[in-house]
């Protein structure tokens, strides 16, 4: 809940702070630094901090502790598992080469193609990275090199485009469900702890449908006016998804059982209001069928790393951002920040909020480290300007992933697309600045319209 970066903390005037309070926010101020400038691990970071805590006596043990206990940290850890199952039974690819074996009839549909197949991948893969960067850049780099183009010379005979289609698909796609990106969720428990706003899977998704698909249906569009790739015959692409699924075969046992149990828990979560049963409980239902299914065995469960590597450190982090917020830092500190803005229409609070914290992300290297450190506090200034908790949640929320957009660093696909060598850093860095104008327009021009309409605020 750090609201600017640690540094500039010397000009603020701190003393209303307690020592309590001092300590506590100094150690996660310490920690949101080294999780953006990664001297160590996020893993090791995150363990340093609640050892100095316990320590230090800045919090009791079981405060330490409690993040493990919290729920959205159990289902950012169980989507985890799901990422495993789609990609280790292949299924992932298999929707990626399908996609465009069925829609890819120019280079624009091609696109299309490659960012439904992201979009469908979603729910079920929360990081761009594992999804953007382990399932559709290969799929993306394979069509490029069918058809010649390869980085450098080459490169704009189709590649450039598509690498840039899908890095901009991947983040929006992320945008778009509650459980895309592992931040979602911990944005979720902000909303509730601050606002008292319930964001559910369906809630989420509901806001997100009109301004998502207007974005995944302009984005590529442009990008094709912008890149226009010298390729028009997509036959070659068609040919590869041909000799990928017949290599494949049918679907097997596994995947038909993932199909079946993915299905189920997507409905289990759009039907939550409902049944009342949590997210998290639903997707641990599906993480069972799936290892009852023989899906995934227990050893593959305890191999996936990154999947154990987000328990160890998200639990703490969401313990360390509630306890800032239950002794009142995330109020005082916003409270200073923000307080140029009183008086100011509600909207042009919204908006301008929402800019910033989408720009600062030039700062920023991981956008859990953004949502950890920003969203607290603009969340707590928004409502601070009459902003209605859920029209103030929810654009936060949503562009904790759209501000992706503008770098080669700003989450852990870019630099997976990026690294292949298709797009200068120049060329990335100007068309990621436009898009996100693009995505400023759609989602806070239109984003606010359809949101009334169906009564979020």
């Amino acid at each position: 809940m750090v609201l600017i970066p640690g540094a500039l903390l010397y000009y603020l005037p701190l003393p209303s702070l307690t020592h309590e309070q001092g300590r506590v926010l100094a150690v996660f101020v310490a920690t949101v630094i080294a999780l953006v400038a990664q001297p160590v691990r996020m893993g090791v970071s995150v363990l340093i901090a609640m050892t100095v805590l316990g320590v230090t006596g800045s919090l009791p043990p079981a405060k330490i502790l409690s993040g493990f206990s919290n729920v959205t940290v159990w289902l950012v850890f169980t989507a985890f598992l799901f990422s495993r199952a789609v990609t280790q039974t292949g299924f992932g690819t298999r929707i990626g080469y399908l996609f465009i074996e069925r829609f890819a009839r120019s280079p624009l549909s091609l696109a299309y193609a490659l960012a439904g197949a992201d979009l469908v991948l979603a729910p079920f893969i929360p990081s761009d990275t594992a999804r953007g960067g382990g399932v559709v850049f290969p799929i993306t780099r394979s069509v490029a090199a069918a058809f010649g183009s390869e980085p450098g010379p080459t490169a704009r005979l189709i590649g450039t485009f598509l690498v840039l289609v899908s890095f901009h698909t991947t983040y929006t796609a992320s945008a778009i469900y509650l459980t895309g990106m592992a931040a979602n969720p911990l944005i979720a428990e902000f909303a509730f702890k601050i606002g008292h706003v319930e964001l559910t899977w369906l809630r989420w998704f509901s806001g997100s449908v009109v301004p998502g698909f207007l974005t995944l249906a302009i984005v590529p569009w442009l990008l094709f006016r912008w890149v226009t790739p010298e390729i028009r015959d997509t036959a070659p692409a068609r040919e590869l998804a041909r000799e990928e699924l017949a290599r494949r075969g049918p679907l097997s046992r596994e995947e038909k059982w993932l199909l079946a149990i993915m299905i189920g828990v997507m409905v289990g979560w759009i039907s939550s209001p409902w049944h009342g049963i949590n997210n998290t409980f639903v997707a641990l239902a599906g993480l069972s069928a799936i290892l009852l299914a023989k899906v995934l065995t227990w050893d593959d469960l305890l191999a996936e790393h990154r999947a154990w590597d987000a328990l160890i450190w998200f639990g703490p982090l969401v313990m360390m951002a509630d306890q800032l917020n239950e002794i009142g830092v995330v109020k005082i500190l916003s409270g200073k920040l923000f307080s140029l803005m009183t008086g100011w229409p509600m909207f042009v609070v919204l908006l301008a909020l929402v800019t910033s914290y989408c720009y600062v992300h030039y700062t920023f290297a991981s956008m859990t480290a953004h949502v950890t450190a920003l969203y607290p506090g603009f969340l707590a200034a928004a409502l601070a300007a009459g902003v209605p908790p859920m029209l103030a949640a929810l654009p936060l929320g949503y562009f904790s992933n759209l501000n992706a957009a503008m770098t080669h660093y700003g989450t852990g696909s870019a630099p997976v697309f990026f690294n292949a060598g298709y797009v200068r850093q120049g060329d990335w860095w100007r068309y990621g600045f436009l898009i996100s104008l693009v995505n400023l327009a759609i989602w806070m021009g239109i984003g606010p319209l359809w949101w009334k309409l169906i009564g979020i605020w």
